[in-house]
């Protein structure tokens, strides 16, 4: 990798409007052989129950990560785990997303029926390959994308509250046009990105979402400066 890049990572989620609390999870951590990853989940149902399920594949997800697991077989352990504890009874959608060092790539495995969105210059790239959710049939695998690192990549993933947000009033998300108009030279901080998307489905469900809604946004980014100060933030409403 000939440029210093820099990663910068944002996630905005709302729950189900009347919901206790939020479904989806999602988690970092540092790889053990450099770079990042970043773990989401969408558990089945909502509430109580869905967060119980996504905590679970996320916490194992993220031991297995921290073990220096490669992402793929992260994926499939995890499913199985799920499948064992809870009796092929309940799933979660799960998408692993990591900066590998090792690798020079920014890997995406995907266990949802959501797809995930690429950003390079101005390309699109939907990944969209079938997959199924992670806990009920024995066989399940995840769909594996990768990219090398480049500056000017923006990856956008989320869950089913953006994906299906506006579709009882026959209005959809059309985010490459979104990221188009919101980060035209691909310069806006990827907070903005995720918040602007979550606002966007939101107003699509007129304040009231009809399932846990989450987006997160990684952004690769040319560095500028020499410093190697490592910055995470995070706000959560009480």
């Amino acid at each position: 990798m000939s440029e210093r890049l820099r990663v910068d990572v944002a996630v905005a989620k709302a729950k189900k409007y009347a919901s206790s609390e939020s479904g989806d999870t999602v988690e970092i951590v540092e790889r053990p052989n450099g770079g990042l990853s970043v773990v989401v989940a969408d558990g089945q149902r909502s509430g109580q129950s869905a967060k119980a399920i996504s905590n679970m594949v996320v916490r194992k997800a993220i031991s297995l990560l921290a073990e220096g697991v490669r992402d793929g077989a992260v994926a499939r352990a995890t499913h199985d785990y799920l499948r064992t504890q809870r009796g092929a009874q309940v799933s979660a959608e799960l998408s692993i997303i990591s900066v590998d060092l090792v690798t020079r790539t920014l890997v995406i495995s995907r266990n949802a029926s959501c797809p995930s969105l690429m950003r390079h210059g101005a390309e699109f790239i939907w990944l969209d390959v079938p997959s199924e959710a992670v806990g009920i049939r024995r066989n399940t695998k995840p769909a594996i994308s990768e990219f090398a690192l480049v500056p000017a990549m923006t990856l956008v993933v989320f869950t089913d509250g953006v994906w299906s947000a506006g579709a009882t009033i026959g209005s959809v998300i059309d985010l490459p046009g979104l990221l188009t108009t919101i980060d035209p030279d691909h310069s806006a901080p990827a907070r903005t990105v995720a918040d602007v998307v979550l606002e966007r489905a939101l107003a699509l469900e007129h304040g009231r979402p009809r399932d846990d809604a989450t987006v997160l946004v990684l952004k690769l980014i040319t560095r500028t400066d020499e410093g190697a100060i490592r910055r995470m933030t995070v706000e959560f409403p009480i």
